[in-house]
């Protein structure tokens, strides 16, 4: 196998039903800050307090953003489902405009498969910022449920299988673990 210059940006998905995906994104965000690349991450779900969000707001080559209105349709969500795709419309715009300013070498997308899935965005314009992305950015996308177009244009798909999780015990999120 001939090796590929490693110049050129990958398209990178952490998706399936087990915990992991944005751990493995924000661990992926940590290690490029370490060679002082410059890091976006536009959360489409979230919008509550967690421990990744003020730890990373402190490290000075990564930009952390939550854009979201929270779980749509589960939990106790009493949000308009038309201020849900608001914001997800808000921050895929945002996020089309940052991955195009040069500025950035590493962009993850977290939690855009679940606003694909749900409707709050259309796919083909997720299709569109990864053949249109700039040669030299990684981008990264999260979330359960990728499309199988998405999976087809990445170079790095990896499922996280859930096999045992405290929530089947009862337990719930946990501080410092979970958010």
């Amino acid at each position: 196998m001939r090796v590929k210059n490693t110049d050129n940006g990958l398209i990178i998905v952490y998706t399936g039903n087990g915990k992991g995906k944005t751990t493995a994104a924000l661990g992926l965000a940590l290690r490029a800050s370490g060679y002082q690349k410059k890091v976006l991450i536009v959360q489409f779900i979230k919008s509550w307090f967690t421990g990744e969000k003020k730890s990373l707001e402190k490290l000075p080559d990564i930009d952390f953003y939550q854009m979201g209105e929270g779980f749509v349709k589960i939990l106790g969500d009493k949000k308009p489902f038309k201020e849900h795709k608001d914001s997800a419309k808000n921050a895929l715009n945002f996020a089309q405009e940052k991955i195009s300013s040069g500025k950035y070498n590493v962009v993850i997308l977290d939690e855009i498969n679940v606003a694909i899935r749900e409707k709050l965005i259309p796919l083909s314009e997720i299709i569109n910022i990864i053949i249109k992305k700039p040669k030299n950015v990684d981008l990264v996308i999260t979330g359960r449920n990728a499309p199988d177009e998405i999976i087809e244009l990445a170079d790095l798909v990896t499922e996280m299988k859930e096999i045992k999780h405290p929530f089947q015990k009862g337990i719930k999120a946990k501080a410092g673990i979970d958010f």
